[in-house]
């Protein structure tokens, strides 16, 4: 007879809010009704979100992947994805006649729109953010060619020189570190007093609170298991947040597969949380995985409750 083997206990600090953001959300059902609407394929210019799980979802369903607009054909629909994208891009589809679909989200359009403000009221304009993400080059894209400056750290912000230090304004990416954001705009307001500011935090309310519930379990935490694609910079960030808020050790995963039996020798506490375009699912089976070697003890830890939610384009409602 076989003696039972009792497994080794592990306490699991679940972050909430976790995962799928309200833009993300809408982003993945624009594509799905575009498909349901007009059948497959439907063109999706760049990923409709940073995350492997659900491009490959969306391609089994009928999307097509592409980085330029030249690569659709013109009678076939095509999604804008949730970064946003230069003025360039629907301008395009607009010359070649196409059926267009903005998915971009609400929170990253309302960041255009503080960017052409400033424009338009002749200030000298600064993004913080990171060189080359699809969210900064949308952004950018937004203005002519040299309007906006690029910081990306602290020493980037005490070397820019404007043209009239008097005269300056700034705008961020969504999804970096509030913390670190906080420090790169200290900067700017200590050496720009009259710098203008976004009317309203331009980092989003998802990243915000991801951030916050990282912080809140990341000090009881042995390791910090982030579940996000390495391209996600929001996915990214958590981990960063949860290594400087007191985690000993943190790793980003794309799922469960991922996770490397090593990592918790001798962990008792594990910290699971998703970026903001991870799905729960894929949460779920990181837990089912931990399980098959551990006996769980599951805390939710949740800060913060969301309750955002975006429309849909008109064109795909009802």
């Amino acid at each position: 007879m076989t003696a039972h083997v009792s497994k080794p206990p592990l306490k699991v600090l679940l972050a909430s809010p976790r995962g799928f953001c309200a833009g993300v959300d809408r982003a993945i059902q624009i594509v799905e009704r575009a498909i349901e609407k007009y059948g497959a394929p439907v063109y999706v210019r760049h990923e409709i979100v940073h995350n492997r799980y659900v491009v490959d979802r969306l391609k089994a369903m009928g999307a097509v992947f592409i980085e330029e607009v030249s690569e659709a054909p013109v009678d076939r629909p095509i999604v804008f994805s949730a970064h946003g994208v230069p003025k360039s891009v629907p301008a395009e589809a607009r010359h070649r006649k196409m059926l267009y679909l903005d998915a971009t989200c609400p929170l990253v359009s309302k960041v255009h729109v503080e960017a052409q403000r400033h424009f338009n009221a002749g200030r000298e304009i600064v993004l913080i953010g990171h060189e080359g993400h699809p969210e900064v080059v949308g952004t950018m894209g937004q203005l002519p060619p040299g309007s906006v400056q690029l910081i990306e750290t602290a020493e980037d912000a005490e070397a820019f020189n404007p043209v009239d230090p008097g005269n300056v304004a700034f705008v961020t990416q969504t999804t970096l570190s509030v913390d670190d954001t906080a420090d790169i705009v200290a900067i700017l307001q200590r050496r720009f007093p009259g710098i203008a500011t976004p009317h309203k935090e331009d980092i989003c309310y998802a990243t915000t609170n991801r951030q916050d519930a990282v912080k809140a379990i990341s000090a009881e935490c042995d390791v910090l298991l982030v579940i996000g694609s390495s391209n996600s910079s929001n996915s990214v960030r958590l981990v960063e947040v949860g290594i400087k808020a007191g985690a000993r050790t943190a790793y980003l995963i794309d799922k469960a597969e991922d996770l490397q039996d090593s990592w918790l020798a001798g962990a008792r506490s594990v910290g699971v949380t998703a970026g903001a375009s991870a799905p729960e699912l894929l949460v779920q089976g990181l837990i089912d995985r931990l399980s098959e070697q551990f006996e769980l003890q599951i805390d939710e830890v949740a800060p913060t409750r969301e309750t955002v939610t975006f429309k849909l384009p008109r064109v795909l409602r009802g």
